[in-house]
């Protein structure tokens, strides 16, 4: 499996607090079946100042650690983007990375408050070339009023990630409906952990996908987990359907 939102980087987020936490997350995916994980810290304007330079220094740390400690997990350079003015801009330069080098990247939309313009602030990312990946919408909490919204997203063009706790039941009874409703209505393209440390929040996809694969089928929980992924890494541009089954243009 590949699992492409993970806060394993230490010390630089919320995420793994230091190197001995980093090195047991990377050993429970492993042991989860997952083989490849884009590294995502928050880029945060007055939180996090993350930039893609010193992301992809912390990644080569890391991944020199797990060759040290025989750990075989691959890893890739990517970030938790969290909406700002300047995006496009940061995209272009360099400062926010994408999902290992591609047109792909992980956008975080504020949980409490429906920013005004989204659809077209997507809109302008996709026509310029980028594919923004919508993190854990069934988290939202202005989903409930504005569900229909998701729809249009994956209409211009975005992608939408929902989180496997979410689908167990970890983030509670909320966001269970919502991933499972949003799955129905098959606007959801990846599963994956957001995983910040070992305990509360670990880095788990095999339970989320026995779920989809229980109710959709094993297909279906294949593409969220592995081939969907796999695409996103070899920059594969997604068709405009965006279902589920992540037909290609």
């Amino acid at each position: 499996m590949i699992d492409l939102h993970c806060h394993i980087l230490p010390g630089i987020d919320d995420g793994a607090p230091d190197l001995a936490v980093a090195l047991e997350m990377a050993r429970m995916a492993v042991a989860d079946g997952i083989v490849t994980v884009a590294c995502t810290p928050h880029i945060m304007p007055g939180a996090y100042k993350n930039t893609g330079e010193s992301i992809e220094a912390a990644v080569t740390r890391l991944a020199a650690a797990l060759e040290e400690a025989a750990i075989p997990l691959h890893l890739v350079t990517g970030a938790d983007v969290h909406l700002a003015p300047n995006l496009l801009h940061e995209l272009r330069n360099g400062r926010v990375p994408t999902i290992g080098r591609s047109r792909y990247f992980l956008l975080e939309p504020p949980h409490h408050i429906l920013p005004p313009r989204l659809h077209e602030f997507v809109f302008g990312l996709v026509a310029a070339g980028y594919v923004p990946i919508l993190t854990h919408p069934e988290r939202l909490s202005w989903i409930e009023t504005h569900h229909d919204l998701i729809g249009r997203l994956a209409s211009a063009g975005m992608l939408m990630q929902v989180t496997a706790g979410s689908l167990t039941g970890r983030f509670g009874r909320r966001a269970r409906y919502w991933s499972q409703r949003l799955l129905d209505q098959e606007v959801v393209h990846l599963l994956a952990t957001d995983a910040h440390g070992t305990e509360s929040r670990p880095p788990v996809l095999s339970r989320a996908r026995d779920v989809v694969a229980d109710r959709f089928g094993d297909a279906t929980a294949i593409r969220l987990v592995v081939t969907n992924p796999l695409r996103i890494l070899e920059n594969v541009l997604f068709s405009r359907v965006n279902r589920t089954d992540g037909n290609q243009a």
